[in-house]
């Protein structure tokens, strides 16, 4: 693009005033985690090509991440509140918020209720959300009512982000790039694929402790995976 000046988009605008807005509003802190994922990356290779032939739809990453996140969110709730004043409001539902980047801006699809799917029809509600964002179908219901959000920063190959939180919301999960590294296993060295989560937190609301708690009960879930699929 050459150099000059151009207005923003109505869509840049409102990111920005969001993101200005959510910093002000809250105690932003993010821990970081690293995660080895061994067992999911040999799950979903030998899952996929049945998930498009039997399900049609894709088996992602994003999908166990996601349901690693509902999971842990049952056990440590207040990480799916907001603030009211000076009430913490916790949400009976979990409205999961995926990120999804496009050329003019990033864009937050919600699944609704998602503590009441499957793991396949997790997927399938992402994967809808993600491909009606990509083809401009969304609807307005679509993008709100969110209660947690990720987003995906290591598609395109950073180690991880500190995301900002979305409002009201008090917590978002970003998913730094799986590659693999040579870790130490025991006494031993072995090459495993390896990803960073992050936590961007309100402290206002979540204390560090229960933060990382949060963080090892998902760290221990894709670790150890042993939940259904389909």
């Amino acid at each position: 693009m050459p150099a000059g000046s151009v207005p923003m988009t109505p869509m840049r605008i409102k990111i920005a005033e969001h993101m200005v807005r959510s910093k002000a509003t809250s105690a932003h802190v993010h821990t970081v985690f690293e995660v080895d994922l061994s067992k999911i990356t040999a799950l979903r290779e030998k899952e996929k090509d049945d998930y498009e032939r039997v399900y049609n739809t894709k088996l992602t990453f994003t999908h166990f991440f996601a349901a690693a996140a509902v999971h842990a969110i049952r056990e440590y709730p207040i990480v799916n509140s907001s603030i009211d004043g000076t009430n913490i409001v916790y949400k009976k539902e979990i409205n999961l918020g995926i990120a999804v980047a496009l050329p003019e801006g990033l864009i937050v699809p919600v699944v609704k209720k998602a503590e009441e799917k499957s793991f396949l029809g997790l997927a399938r509600a992402i994967n809808d959300l993600a491909e009606r964002t990509r083809t401009k179908k969304l609807t307005v219901d679509d993008i709100q009512g969110g209660t947690f959000t990720i987003t995906n920063p290591g598609i395109y190959g950073g180690l991880f982000g500190t995301p900002i939180i979305s409002q009201p919301q008090v917590a978002i999960l970003g998913i730094g790039g799986i590659e693999k590294r040579a870790v130490v296993i025991g006494d031993g060295i072995a090459v495993r694929p390896m990803c960073y989560l992050v936590l961007g937190f309100d402290h206002r609301t979540i204390d560090g402790a229960v933060a990382d708690q949060f963080m090892a009960y998902m760290k221990k879930l894709l670790q150890e995976w042993n939940e259904p699929i389909k």
